[in-house]
């Protein structure tokens, strides 16, 4: 079994699968991603139930949503290694048994250790398949019409985060939040299905998965995310500076380590390639700046323009549909035109959006709002698909997993980070907390629109 595992890569691999394989295969694709998104999202309506039925506080069930958050970014580089050696379609149909089973433990669950190590099992499953859904795309898609995958995967994970409140709303309105959890069975098991007779076989190449590196990647992420978390919520400055220096110190130390690997966990050989590099920056900081808007936006309707809850997720629906009407566009425009075009005028257009948010008049209308929330969500849909084909295109073809975990890395991680940064800026920034959020959105989207552009003055035009 092992030594089937074992062999290296096909020295020819089909550029793409034919259309109706390849809307299969890309069904599969989908159906899994937004399994593991949607999942996501659901549950922080159902946060005050949850605490109330597993007897703890709201400060403390925070971390149903963090453990898989968590879980979640730290397998994310151990999968995409086990993606190359074991196939990219085997790690996408095991997520998806993780994710289901854990499902079921979390609707199982009485207390809340027992619901957060359920949520963690599912945070490793939604590792399995958004480390490897950008590396099957690669090879389901032709390289002529790469983009449009891209894109439609960005598209599929802007529905899970639109569709989710809604979701949440509707199974809670006639069942408990367990069925938040239940539902993922039937919808897991036809996912499952696409996924046996559909997903392409990859190549496999004979890597091992560095232990004490994913040991000190997991050490470095928790420390920087739960230091972060609690520096940033003010609750112990001692304890949070300690664990973002363990946090720090661990990277730094799996940095050195990486240094000189012909295939190491963290891509440091990727992201010594200028072209990989800039994108992943670029990408990182397109998701601070849109979590600076998403997370503040509803405290700004509601507090200060005095919107109640229908009001605020009718007017925040702007974002993602912004998104899902302008994706098939920009996918073809991906294929047409590179990302140092494309993603440097997405960004400037998402942080002109935003600084016309924090410009609003006193007393705007929903009509006010929402197109300017439309504009930077149109603006932001421009970055995805080019700047992720950048990053994948760039990579060797031997590296394509990497590439592929560095992705979802970018876009967890920069949603991660930009969170902490709202925590801290709602806590410090006032009188007007929620302008200085959106004023800080805007600053962060034209960075990214900077660091975007250097590719341009550096030659470079993937």
């Amino acid at each position: 079994m092992s030594a089937t595992l074992a062999q290296p890569a096909m020295p020819s691999v089909p550029d793409g699968l034919p259309k109706p394989a390849r809307i299969r295969a890309m069904a599969a694709v989908a159906m899994a991603v937004l399994l593991s998104v949607l999942d996501y999202t659901v549950v922080n309506i159902a946060m005050p139930d949850i605490a109330r039925d597993v007897h703890t506080t709201d400060s403390a069930a925070i971390w149903i949503v963090n453990a898989y958050q968590l879980a979640n970014l730290i397998a994310l580089l151990p999968v995409a290694t086990l993606g190359e050696k074991f196939g990219h379609a085997r790690m996408c149909r095991l997520g998806l048994m993780m994710f289901v089973g854990a499902s079921l433990l979390c609707a199982m669950s009485q207390t809340l250790p027992e619901l957060a190590v359920a949520r963690a099992i599912q945070g490793v499953g939604g590792a399995c398949i958004l480390g490897v859904n950008a590396a099957l795309i690669r090879y389901i898609y032709p390289s002529s019409i790469l983009g449009r995958g891209i894109a439609l995967n960005g598209l599929i994970i802007a529905l899970g985060v639109a569709l989710g409140p809604s979701v949440a709303a509707a199974v809670l309105s006639f069942a408990s939040w367990k069925w938040l959890f239940l539902i993922n069975l039937p919808f897991g098991a036809v996912a499952f299905y696409f996924a046996v007779t559909s997903l392409p076989v990859t190549p496999r190449t004979p890597v091992k998965l560095d232990r004490l590196s994913a040991v000190l990647l997991a050490v470095a992420l928790a420390g920087i995310v739960t230091g972060g978390d609690n520096f940033a919520q003010g609750e112990g400055w001692v304890l949070g500076v300690g664990l973002l220096t363990l946090g720090l110190a661990a990277m730094v130390l799996l940095v050195r380590l990486q240094l000189g690997r012909s295939n190491p966990l963290l891509p440091v050989d990727l992201l010594m390639r200028p072209g990989f590099s800039i994108a992943f920056v670029t990408g990182f900081l397109s998701f601070v700046a849109s979590n600076f808007f998403i997370i503040s936006m509803p405290f700004n309707l509601t507090n200060v323009l005095h919107r109640d809850p229908v009001e605020t997720g009718l007017v925040i629906t702007a974002w993602p549909m912004a998104i899902v009407l302008t994706a098939p566009f920009v996918g073809r425009l991906a294929d047409r035109y590179p990302a140092a075009f494309l993603s440097t005028l997405g960004m400037a257009i998402c942080g002109t959006g935003f600084l016309l948010l924090r410009l609003l008049p006193a007393a705007p209308t929903d009509a006010d709002i929402m197109w300017r929330i439309a504009l930077a969500g149109a603006g932001f849909s421009m970055l995805q698909p080019p700047n992720n084909k950048a990053m994948l295109t760039t990579a060797p073809k031997n590296r394509i997993s990497g590439a592929s975990g560095m992705i979802s890395v970018s876009r967890l991680f920069g949603q991660t980070m930009g969170g902490m940064l709202v925590a801290l800026t709602l806590g410090l920034a006032h009188p007007a907390p929620t302008k200085t959020c959106l004023a800080l959105a805007a600053f962060t989207a034209y960075v990214a629109a900077a660091c975007s552009f250097s590719r341009v003055l550096a030659g470079r035009k993937e």
